[in-house]
């Protein structure tokens, strides 16, 4: 059984037991998040497709941990002019764990 799911503007595939590093979840550390944009669902061997959404459909994750992932340069410059920026960015992230399906 799996499922698709969408979260922080990105579509993933899941299914029960899946680790998954999506955007940045209000949520601390050992919590429940409830994802309702299921956009379809597989079971024993049917597929459920959703028009946008399947209605009823759940998903459950633990949230793991809160990070930033590794550190990108942005560098910006104009030949000839003397002009040069170097900029770090990390991205914040939320680690999950699928516990449940509920379809």
């Amino acid at each position: 059984m799996y499922a698709i799911i969408e979260t922080g503007g990105k579509q993933y595939r899941v299914q029960e037991g899946d680790t998954l590093f999506v955007e940045k979840l209000e949520a601390s550390k050992d919590d429940v998040v409830t994802i309702d944009n299921v956009l379809a669902v597989s079971k024993d061997g049917s597929l459920t497709i959703g028009s946008p959404i399947v209605e009823g459909a759940k998903v459950e994750a633990k949230v793991v941990e809160q990070g930033k992932g590794k550190k990108i340069i942005v560098f910006k410059y104009k030949p000839k002019k003397d002009y040069r920026r170097k900029q770090g960015h990390r991205q914040p992230y939320t680690k999950l764990i699928i516990e449940k399906i509920n379809a």
